[in-house]
Order: C-alpha cells, then structure tokens, then sequence
C-alpha cells in the first residue's frame, strides 16, 4: 500500500497531521508556498516529537525515526508526486481554497484521497468545478491530531461512497477516530457541539450569573470529566437506572424549561467581551499564553497517555 502524504501549508494544523501521519510510519512531504515556512515548521516538529517521545506517546520509536520520514518540497509537484493522501491547510477563506485545489487537482494522482482542514466550509464550496471532485472531503482535525484524535470527514455531494470509505480506513489506520458524517452541513458536528456550549457560556456570564471561572470549573471539574472517555449520549444512558430512555422520561421535561431560556444570543463583541477578556487576563496575562498553550499540549500529552494505558488496562 501507498503510504505518502502530502501536507500543502506546513502551519500549525499542517505540522500536526505531519506528525500523526509520520507517526503511523507515512513518509510526509511538506510544502508551503511561504519561503522558508515548511523549513522552519519541520524544525519545531522535531523539538515536538521529542516531547512526544518522553511521553511515551511515538508507539515506542526513537524521535529521530519519524522525523526522516517527514521531508521539505521544495515544489507544489514534488509534494504531490505518487501521495497517496493529499492533506489541505490554508486560510479559511473561500476564493483561497477554490484557487489552491484548482492548482492541486491536475497534480495529484487519481486515486489519492484528498481532504481539507477546514474548520468549517463545506467542501463543495471549493471542489465543485474540479475534474477529479469525486475523491475530496474534509478531514477536520480537532487540534493537535497527533494528541486528539478525533477528525470530521465530510463529503461534498459528489464525493464517492469509495472516497469515504478509504478516507475512514486510512484515519483510522494512522491511529485517529473518525466522525464519519452522511452529508455536509455548515460548522460540521464538532464546532456546532462546541457553539452551543458557548453560547450558554457567553449567556450566563453575560447576565451575571457565574464569573468565566466558575464556567471553567463546571467543564473542567466537572463534565469533561465524564466526557474525557464517554460522550453526552452514553453519559444519559449510564445516569438512569432504565438507560437513555429512562433518563429521558425523568428529566426530559427540565431539559424542555431550560430551552425557552436558551433561545436568545449574548453579543459576543459586547459589554461581555470585556469581561470575560478581562477575567481570563487576570488569571493568564497576554503575555503567558504561549506558555500556557506549551503546558496545555503537556498536558494533552499526559491525558493522551493515560488513555492509551487505560484502553490497555480497563477496556475500551
């Protein structure tokens, strides 16, 4: 089998998926059209594979092994040239994306899979007028891949029953989860999951309720708990006595109250911007984020760890 990938737009998000994919043993070519920009990423994707190592997490290979497999184009076509999996990262802006798949589709060989990062465009905003349409999809990481392995596959209408189907196995061959979805629709499953959490996050701290900590706290401490190895489904299922429909009958109709309460949007860009801005610096100033997003991914790396041994030692 095939085991290339080709990452077009090496930042953050295309470093990641270089990692995950060299992980499972893939050779990787970078490219980006930045000068010097692939470079430079492959460089801190070494520093990052180093910390993945003492962490146990690089299926117990020497660093240095999964870096050669990753390797810098110095062209569009000698990314692409024999891939077998095509991985998109550029600016979530439409045209951008119309003009770089435009450019990609004559390169790529016809039976190579290939996907976008999008956060939330549907892919048939940008594939429509492509000659090869049928094998793109997104493949929307939830970032960093090689930590959460959770990733949305979204066809456009042409995409191909096969196109799905090879995307799934080869997610799945390199150690993520896919959420394999039957169309596409705007924000796809997890950034509409994400929204309505935040939506009632802005609102209560927006009316006065609770302070953003305390919203913190309640996801932190209390409901990403639970949701760190179960999801909202099996979380209900496993809080009644009769499983889901139980839970449904006992508390259904507070869920129904609530709702009414719930249909209305704080204005993000308000009064309530300034709040929740200024409570989060005072807890973290401007300038020690990237230091808490260097011990955030420290700790995605311990919790990635502990679910590994967990699977091994408790069951999936």
């Amino acid at each position: 089998m095939n085991r290339k990938a080709s990452i077009v737009g090496s930042g953050l998000i295309g470093r990641s998926w270089a990692i995950a994919f060299a992980r499972a043993g893939w050779s990787v070519a970078m490219w980006d059209q930045a000068e010097g920009a692939a470079e430079a990423s492959r460089n801190i994707l070494v520093g990052l594979l180093e910390d993945l190592g003492r962490e146990e997490l690089l299926d117990g290979q020497p660093p240095a092994d999964v870096a050669a497999r990753v390797s810098v184009a110095a062209t569009l076509p000698e990314a692409l040239d024999g891939t077998a999996w095509v991985q998109e990262n550029t600016p979530e802006i439409v045209e951008i994306k119309r003009e770089v798949w435009s450019g990609l589709d004559p390169l790529v060989p016809p039976d190579a899979v290939c996907a976008s990062s999008t956060s939330g465009i549907v892919p048939s905003a940008f594939t429509e007028h492509l000659g090869g349409r049928g094998r793109c999809l997104v493949a929307h990481p939830i970032n960093p891949p090689y930590l959460i392995p959770a990733v949305e596959l979204v066809p456009a209408p042409w995409t191909t029953p096969e196109t799905m189907k090879r995307a799934e196995e080869i997610m799945r061959a390199i150690g993520q989860s896919p959420i394999v979805m039957s169309r596409e629709l705007d924000g796809f499953v997890m950034n509409r999951l994400q929204g309505a959490l935040l939506e009632e996050a802005f609102r209560l701290v927006a009316d006065g309720y609770c302070t953003v900590e305390d919203v913190d706290v309640g996801l932190r401490e209390g409901l990403a708990l639970r949701w760190s190895f179960i999801g909202p489904f099996e979380t209900i299922d496993l809080n009644a006595p009769g499983g889901v429909r139980d839970y449904v009958s006992r508390y259904g109709g507070l869920y129904e109250q609530l709702y009414k309460s719930m249909q209305r949007r704080a204005d993000w860009t308000g009064e309530v911007l300034d709040k929740v801005e200024r409570q989060r610096r005072e807890r973290t100033p401007a300038d020690k984020l990237a230091d808490r997003q260097r011990w955030r991914d420290r700790r995605l790396m311990a919790l990635s760890r502990h679910k590994r041994n967990a699977a091994t030692d408790i069951g999936n």
